[in-house]
């Protein structure tokens, strides 16, 4: 019961708040002032930087507008306000997928490229980049679609720097998707696996692996074979910790050779002059003889 009148208390204070909001309705009349931004308070019912004057609310964006508004609130609202909010068919909105498919047959602006990447690289060649429809907006009755989510919201809060723009003659190539299998041997592998192989051969060039009983070149194949395994961006969790551990114990047992090497006299030493390690580690090395390092 009382989750449900703190619930109806939140809506009749929503309620109101929409019916006396100011002239600004939930834009933030401080940005519209002083920098001519549209900044949308309507993303969030936190009326925490919302302010009353004059019977109406206002809506601000930030802690340091609302102080700006509650010292000087006559300088924002008319008749001083400096800037009046455009009327509703001068205002962005963002549009979503479904949206953007209702307007079909109309076409983008711009033919797609992102108008805000476009501007803020000063119309040069490299600027022109595609727009994503995921960030897609209406304007004076046009479509703009924009590269990235904060791109979008640079549209929508400065849409007067950003709405008219012509296109170069010259315009990038289309991007054609290409899939990686249909590449050539070479390409595959530049494009698929490139950074993962240059990883695996520049440790197995630092390790220098040599698995006991097994020729130098196959060790280094088996040590990239399983460092290839066990850091595959596209393999399961499972395999990935699965072939770390192959990978470690492949080294643990590469690193026998180094410790007998070290250890081993010409001489023989009795038992108990030995390292304490030194009897099992040298049966471990012994019994590799005849053991395949991928299933043993």
């Amino acid at each position: 019961m009382v989750n449900k009148h703190m619930q109806i208390y939140l809506e009749r204070i929503k309620a109101e708040l929409i019916s006396r909001l100011g002239e600004f309705g939930q834009f933030c009349p401080i940005s519209l002032a002083e920098s001519r931004e549209l900044v949308d308070c309507s993303v969030t019912d936190s009326l925490e930087f919302a302010a009353e004057f004059r019977g109406h609310y206002y809506k601000m964006s930030s802690q340091e507008n609302l102080n700006k508004f509650l010292e000087n609130p006559e300088l924002y609202v008319p008749p001083l306000a400096p800037h009046s909010l455009p009327p509703a068919d001068m205002i962005p909105k963002r549009l979503t997928l479904s949206e953007l498919k209702s307007r079909f047959p109309k076409c983008a602006e711009l033919q797609g490229y992102c108008p805000v990447t476009y501007q803020d690289g000063n119309h040069r060649y490299e600027a022109l980049v595609p727009g994503n429809i995921k960030f897609a907006l209406e304007y004076r009755d046009r479509i703009y679609i924009c590269e990235t989510r904060e791109k979008l919201e640079k549209f929508l809060r400065l849409p007067e720097k950003y709405w008219s723009q012509k296109l170069p003659y010259k315009l990038p190539p289309l991007k054609e998707p290409i899939h990686l299998t249909s590449l050539p041997l070479p390409g595959y592998l530049e494009q698929g696996i490139a950074t993962s192989l240059i990883k695996a051969m520049n440790a197995a060039g630092c390790l220098k692996p040599k698995f006991p009983f097994l020729s130098v070149k196959r060790s280094a194949l088996l040590y990239i074979a399983f460092h290839l395994k066990a850091f595959n961006p596209q393999s399961s969790e499972y395999s990935r910790r699965k072939y770390k551990k192959k990978l470690e114990q492949f080294v643990e047992r590469c690193e026998l050779i180094t410790y007998l090497g070290a250890k081993m006299t010409r001489k023989y030493k009795e038992p108990q002059f030995r390292a304490i390690d030194f009897d099992h580690k040298l049966q471990t090395f012994l019994s590799l003889r005849n053991i395949d390092p991928v299933n043993g």
